[in-house]
């Protein structure tokens, strides 16, 4: 499968520093919501993105929990801004009837408007997405098993028109679209009445 260019990593989580960072929520306050993002639904419903304490984190104790019910609840990360470069979570699918999904969010122009590529457990794939005016289509598509209650990573590559999304560590998707060109937020996204936790959050810059 196509590689894309290797990017050399560049994070910026600081307005006036740029520096490697992996955010694992274990500053956050339990119970509230993570500080420095900004939560949101794309269409209709609710959005409560919360710092809870998990003992199965991978960098424990604490995790981001998404549990309310929405079209598309999403949290962006409120001091980034990227082109080019790569974003990149670990997520564990708690439960959902009508839907158990995580996913990451990259050049978020506003709530409506952004790219993901998300995993769901009870479709077992990995999709990689537009959104446009709060409209989301796929444009690629990997079969894949996406196991519930356990704990995954997904990542993607975004250099201009070029995406590369991974998955638990293999390169799953390789696609091009250009709706989206400008820098943007990056962030995260969950599905209907998805309960999703999410941990070690990180993204760079090529």
């Amino acid at each position: 499968m196509r590689a894309l260019i290797p990017l050399v990593v560049c994070v910026m989580f600081a307005a006036t520093t740029m520096q490697a960072a992996v955010i694992n929520f274990d500053d956050g306050e339990a119970g509230a919501a993570p500080a420095g993002w900004t939560a949101a639904v794309t269409g209709k419903g609710e959005t409560r993105w919360t710092v809870v304490k998990d003992a199965t984190a991978p960098s424990p104790p604490n995790v981001c929990k998404q549990s309310a019910k929405g079209t598309f609840p999403i949290c962006l990360r409120n001091d980034s801004k990227l082109k080019d470069g790569f974003v990149e979570v670990k997520f564990k699918a708690v439960s959902g009837e009508t839907d158990q999904a995580g996913g990451v969010i990259w050049r978020a122009q506003d709530k409506d408007n952004y790219y993901i590529a998300r995993a769901n457990v009870l479709e077992d794939n990995v999709t990689i997405y537009h959104t446009i005016q709060g409209k989301r289509v796929s444009f690629k598509s990997f079969e894949t098993k996406v196991a519930p209650g356990q704990w995954h990573t997904l990542r993607v590559d975004f250099i201009g028109d070029q995406f590369s999304v991974a998955f638990d560590g293999k390169e799953v998707i390789a696609a091009t679209d250009n709706k989206i060109k400008d820098a943007g937020r990056v962030g995260l996204w969950t599905k209907a009445d998805s309960v999703t936790l999410f941990d070690d959050f990180n993204c760079g810059a090529k």
